[in-house]
Formats: structure tokens, sequence, C-alpha cells
């Protein structure tokens, strides 16, 4: 599809991007929600969780390059054998969310089994549906706009799925939440069903590490990996920080209202920014803008509700750039190797495995350190809350100057992003 295809209305952008919507309840939300959830009403340490979440995220996301290739050879088949893929993702990925958080055991031992076990299905589903969204985007190709566009709706819609995500159970309780996420994930499948088609192609008959033999995507990748840690960071702590650093918990919707609108209305202004400057340089400019943020972050204390509003429309903000012009970089990638049509399963395979391995060493790392220095949730000592305020802001701000590093040296100033 042309790009001039692309910019007639919000229908095409819209009925594409729709199904992110839904697929956001088990990114981001998953993690601020969940181990708050069972630290606060099961009581499981945050070690265990953070043990938990990160083998079950590992297990789930070395299974993304084989997703990866099958979904290529789906839409070589047909594209209705991809939405009858996307169909039954859809029912076990709905079905999976509602068992985390409505478990039928509650005794320690019984509840992490469950728990493990339910997350690997939800993954499973989430993993299908995440690299077929992105795969059938991919396809659709563009020069750099139009691929900052294509990916802007999808991770606008995103987010606004974050924000319903963050705040509906607090205001409708989880059963609600559950039931709502069942039906937008149907409306999503049937929205992509009517959604501007790829055309089908012949898979790649090259090797399956074919993406991993592409030197800018293995640049790309790594750069990817250590922002997508930066991010993940704050998000897996933040529910910590505001209940005990700041001592704010009834002001919880408002900060995470405010940190995802302000990424989903971000999302425009970083497409005009790719217009002038170019997508890497727009995604630097977005990791100086979180770095600024955090390290102001770490001044914070008890009831500076204003401050952390700040914080959020301003870290939101720079999430906008995360999610919008790395995927459209990696368009770009995919088209300059020759690989367009045939193997964008195959790179978003590994792209969905860097992105879930992000989130686990978030979990993976953070947490047990917290444990390690002595915090638990509602710890009111200096050296806890000292703790907490470095994993929270000190850590990101040190992996994003690496991230800016990595994609100032190894991207911009070779000239290929």
């Amino acid at each position: 599809m042309s790009a001039t295809g692309w910019q007639r209305g919000a229908g095409p952008g819209l009925r594409y991007g729709a199904l992110g919507l839904p697929l956001a309840f088990v990114a981001l939300p998953l993690y601020v929600l969940l181990p708050s959830h069972y630290a606060t009403r099961f009581g499981v340490p945050l070690a265990t969780l953070g043990a938990l979440l990160l083998g079950a995220r590992l297990l789930d996301a070395f299974a993304d390059p084989l997703i990866g290739r099958a979904v290529d050879r789906w839409f070589a088949h047909s594209t209705a054998r991809v939405l009858w893929a996307a169909a039954l993702a859809a029912l076990v990925l709905a079905a999976g969310f509602h068992g985390l958080f409505f478990p039928p055991v509650h005794e320690l031992a019984p509840l992490l089994a469950w728990c493990a076990a339910v997350l690997a299905v939800t993954y499973l589903g989430y993993s299908v549906l995440g690299v077929l969204h992105q795969t059938w985007g991919t396809r659709l190709g563009g020069d750099e706009s139009q691929r900052a566009r294509i990916v802007a709706w999808r991770e606008s819609l995103a987010l606004v799925g974050v924000l319903v995500a963050s705040v509906l159970p607090a205001l409708a309780g989880y059963g609600v939440t559950g039931a709502a996420f069942g039906a937008m994930l149907a409306l999503g499948v049937a929205l992509l069903a009517r959604a501007p088609r790829p055309l089908p192609r012949r898979p790649d008959a090259g090797p399956r590490v074919a993406p991993l033999r592409t030197p800018a995507f293995r640049r790309l990748l790594g750069i990817y990996l250590v922002n997508g840690v930066a991010s993940a960071v704050p998000a897996t702590l933040v529910l910590f920080f505001i209940r005990d650093r700041l001592q704010a918990q009834p002001y919880e919707p408002l900060f995470l209202a405010s940190y995802f609108a302000a990424g989903a209305l971000s999302m425009p202004l970083w497409v005009r920014a790719v217009a002038r400057f170019g997508l890497a340089r727009a995604w630097l400019a977005g990791m100086a803008l979180a770095i600024v943020t955090f390290a102001w972050a770490a001044r914070l204390g008890d009831g500076d509700v204003a401050g952390f509003l700040v914080v959020c429309i301003a870290s939101g903000s720079a999430l906008g750039a995360d999610l919008a012009l790395p995927g459209a970089l990696l368009t770009g990638v995919i088209q300059r190797a020759g690989h367009a049509g045939r193997l964008e399963g195959s790179y978003l395979g590994w792209w969905s495995f860097a992105t879930k391995l992000n989130l686990a060493l978030a979990a993976g790392i953070a947490l047990p350190l917290l444990a390690l220095f002595g915090y638990v949730p509602g710890s009111r000592s200096a050296g806890a809350l000292q703790a907490l305020t470095a994993a929270y802001c000190l850590l990101p701000c040190a992996l994003k100057l690496v991230a800016a590093a990595l994609l100032y040296t190894r991207w911009i100033r070779t000239s290929e992003g």
C-alpha cells in the first residue's frame, strides 16, 4: 500500500492499530499491576515474584523466533489463515488474563505453580497475536514518515489500552477489567480483518537465523534491548515508588493516566520530529528527555504530588518516542536487507524476544536487588527508601545513557538510520 493511501483519513490507521489497545493489557500494565497484586493480596515475596516473572518471560521469549517463522508462513499462505490464527490466540489470551487475577488457590506453593502455568499460556497467546500484528504493519512498508505513522497508530492505541488497563482495575475491579479485555480483543481482530492488507509473498528460503546475520539488525537490537530495560525498570517499580517514597497512593490513577496519556498524545509530535530530524535523532531526543526527567525525580519525597505529576507527563512523552520510533527503524532495516515481504515475522520474532527480555530483566534484577537492600512493600526506613529511589530513578538514567551512546556511535554516526 502506498504512503498516499495510508494518509487518507484515520480509518486505515484505526482499523490496523485497534488490536494494539487490548494487547497493551499484557505488556506494561501486567508488569505494573501483577507484582503489586500478588505481593499485597497474597503476600508473595518480591524476590520470588521477580524470579517467577523472569522465568516465565524468558521461557516465552525463546518461543518468539519460532512464532515469527510460523507467522511468515501464514502470511505467505493467505490473510484468512492469519486472521484465524489471530482469533484463536485472542481466545487463549483472554482466558489466561482472567486466570492470573482470579487464581483458584491462595496457598503459596500452589499459587506460584498456578501463576507460572497461566503466565506461560497467557504469554503464548500474546506472543502469537503480537508478532502477527506487528508483522502486518511492517509489511505495509513505506518511507520513514509512513513507517513512523503506521507504528504510531498501533502504539498510540496501545497507550490508550495501557491507560485503560492502569485505571480500570482501581475503578471497576479485575472482573470488569477481564471482561472488557476480552471484548476489546474480539473487536480488534474484527477491525484487523478490514484493515489495509499487505500482499502475500513466498517466504524466504534462507537460513532461520537470517535476521541475526544482518549487521544493522544486530546493532539496532542491542540498542533496543538496553533502552528497553531502562524503560521497564521504572514501569515495574512505579507503584512502590508512589506508595512508599511519595506516600501518595490515592493519586495512583492520576499519575498513571497522565503518564500514558502523555505518551499517546506525544505520538503526533514524534512523527513530525521524524519528518524534520529523521528517525534515529528523534529517538535520541526522547532518550535525553527521559534521562533529564528521572534524574530530577530522584529529588522527590513525601507528598511531592505536583512534582511527580510533571515527571509522569515528561517521562510519558519520552515513552512515546520509545514506542513509535524503533519499530519504524526496524522496517527500514528489513527493507534495506532485501527481506521485505518475506521475513518480517522472523525479524519481529527476535524483536519480540528482545522486548520480553527487557521486561524480564527489569523484574528479575530490580525486585531482588530491592529485597537484598532491605526494601519490602510498606518500608519507611531511610535505607530502604534510598534503595527504592536509586532503583526507580538512577538505574534507568544510567541505562538510558548507555543506550543513547550506542544509538549515536553505532547508528547515527554510521548513517544507517
